[in-house]
Parts: C-alpha cells; sequence; structure tokens
C-alpha cells in the first residue's frame, strides 16, 4: 500500500488552526496560477483547475484570492513568473525524497531548502541519485464516509485501471499515469467526490522504520512542506498506522 493517504489525514488534522491558513493559500494559490496557466482559467474545460478550485473552496478561501489567481495564470493579471522545479534529497535513515517547488525565486527556494533539510537531518542529493527510486502515478483520495461498500468501490476504480487500493481515511486509490483521466471519470461517475487528484511520486519500495526513526522523516517533511516554496514532499517512507498515530499524538 502506498501510504500516502495516511500523511494527507496527518497534515489536514495538523493543519486545521488558523496559523496554518495562510501557508495554505499560498500553495493554493500557486497550484491556481500553474493549473490556469497550463490549461486556461475556464474550470469546465480544465480538470486539473477544477479539482483545484474544489480544494480552495473547502480551505475557505475568499474568492478575490481565488479570481486572482486564475487571472495571473492566464495572464490577465500582471505577476512574477513562477518557476516549477523538482529536487532531490534524503531524509534521516537514508529515507529517499522528492521535493516539488513552486517559487518565483529560484535561489531563495534552495536556500531555504538546504538550510530545513541540515536542520533536521536530511540533505540534498544529486539529480538522479534518489529518483529512480519513484516512479510518476496519479492518485485520488475519497473522503471514507462515502465509501458505503468496499467491493462496489473497488470494482469501479479496478475496472477503470487502479493499481493499488487502500481502504483508510481517506481513501486512497494509486493508478498508472495513462489511466489517471479513466480513474477519475469512473469514480465520478459512480457518484464519488474526491478530496484530492494529484500527480504523485510514488516509491517503488518503501523503507518502514521504528516508529522514533519514521517520526524524525515525518518531521522533516512536515519542516519542508510549511516551506512556503515547497509544494510537495515525496518520500520512500512506510507511514504505518503506529507512526500515524504517534505524529497526531504530538502537540
Amino acid at each position: 500500500m502506498a501510504g500516502h493517504s495516511k500523511w494527507a489525514n496527518i497534515k489536514h488534522k495538523k493543519a486545521a488552526t488558523d496559523s496554518k491558513r495562510a501557508k495554505i493559500f499560498t500553495k493554493i494559490t500557486k497550484e491556481l496560477v500553474i493549473a490556469a496557466r497550463q490549461g486556461g482559467g475556464k474550470p469546465e474545460d480544465n480538470p486539473s483547475l477544477r479539482l483545484i478550485l474544489q480544494k480552495a473552496r473547502a480551505a475557505n478561501m475568499p474568492n478575490k484570492n481565488i479570481e486572482r489567481a486564475i487571472g495571473r495564470g492566464t495572464g490577465e493579471i500582471e505577476g512574477g513568473e513562477l518557476l516549477e522545479l523538482l529536487y532531490e534529497g534524503y531524509a534521516p535513515n537514508g529515507v529517499g525524497m522528492v521535493i516539488e517547488v513552486v517559487t518565483d525565486n529560484k535561489n531563495r527556494a534552495v536556500a531555504e531548502l538546504r538550510h530545513t533539510l541540515n536542520k533536521y537531518g536530511g540533505s540534498m542529493a544529486e539529480g538522479g541519485a534518489v529518483m529512480w527510486q519513484f516512479t510518476r502515478k496519479g492518485m485520488v483520495l475519497v473522503p471514507q464516509e462515502q465509501v458505503a461498500d468496499e467491493d462496489e468501490f473497488f470494482l469501479v476504480a479496478a475496472d477503470a485501471g487502479a493499481e493499488d487500493i487502500e481502504f483508510s481515511d481517506p481513501v486512497e486509490v494509486i493508478c498508472a499515469l495513462d489511466d489517471f483521466q479513466a480513474v477519475q471519470e469512473a469514480l465520478s461517475d459512480a457518484g464519488y467526490n474526491f478530496e484530492e487528484a494529484n500527480l504523485i511520486y510514488d516509491a517503488n519500495n518503501q523503507m518502514d522504520l521504528e516508529v522514533k526513526e519514521a517520526m524524525q522523516v515525518l518531521k522533516l517533511v512536515e519542516q519542508l512542506e510549511e516551506l512556503d516554496d515547497v509544494q510537495n514532499v515525496h518520500t520512500a517512507l512506510h507511514v504505518t498506522d503506529d507512526v500515524a498515530d504517534a505524529m497526531m499524538a504530538e502537540d
């Protein structure tokens, strides 16, 4: 099992404070800008934008912020250029990491990234040193309360091309890139609403660590995702239930 949903659930619960709202809005703004830049500003013609709009509204992001971000993406509103960058690194205990960055200042982003990695026991890696451990895939998260019949859900997702389904909260569906659109359409047609639908870097082989060691990794991931320029962090760590419970028990 991929285990992304466990980390998504940890992040969701830990982000439920006002102090996190500004950072959430910053990340969603960047996602809106990029989606609008790549696929246009009309949600009906841009599935990626449509999903990010759902995320923005779930986070209670003001409409004016949403409209400004979309306008910036389509070029109707001026704004600094956003760069999409990818970095590789190691967390404590040799766990490989892929870090997605969106920034208007590459030098600042790299400096903050390097500082945080060094502070929490990680390190930067040369290009290609870690990437071979991951495969680009599609991920769909569905709220657990929507899945009344797991067998039915499994059949719908599997028939559309899902490779891996984890019935946690939220329910996680992993699929190959070529099947990503088909899986989304099949689940949507069956009446399921998504909590998230994203492209991810899925570890080919996950590492199992003791709870204390795994928490060192997740603490670093948490600090990296606090950085405004970091959009997503993918690791080769297997997040077990014990690890998830330990993270949530922390203040």
